[in-house]
C-alpha cells in the first residue's frame, strides 16, 4: 500500500503484505533511476503484514520511488520528500 505520510519529512512508513512465503526486497530510488537506499535486501518473510520506516533525513526533497520484489511481484509507489 501507499507509504504514509506521503508527502513526509524525514521520515515515512511503508507497508506491505506477504501472500506466499517468498525473498523479498524493498529498494529506494531517486527520480533520476538511481538506487538511494536498500531496507531489505533478498530477505525470505513469511505470509503477513510488514511495515518498515524509512528515513530520508540525508536525502534532499524531492520525488522518490520504492519497489518492492517478492516472488514474481513486483511494485513501485511514488513518495515525496518535501523538506
Amino acid at each position: 500500500s501507499q507509504n504514509y505520510p506521503n508527502p513526509f519529512n524525514p521520515t515515512t512508513m511503508i507497508k506491505y503484505s506477504i501472500p506466499a512465503q517468498s525473498n523479498v526486497t524493498l529498494k529506494i530510488y531517486d527520480v533520476l533511476g538511481s538506487e538511494v537506499a536498500t531496507l531489505i535486501n533478498n530477505e525470505v518473510q513469511s505470509v503477513g503484514q510488514y511495515e518498515v520506516n524509512f528515513d530520508a533525513s540525508r536525502l534532499s526533497s524531492g520525488i522518490y520511488f520504492y519497489t518492492l520484489n517478492s516472488g514474481n511481484f513486483v511494485q513501485s509507489k511514488k513518495m515525496i520528500l518535501l523538506k
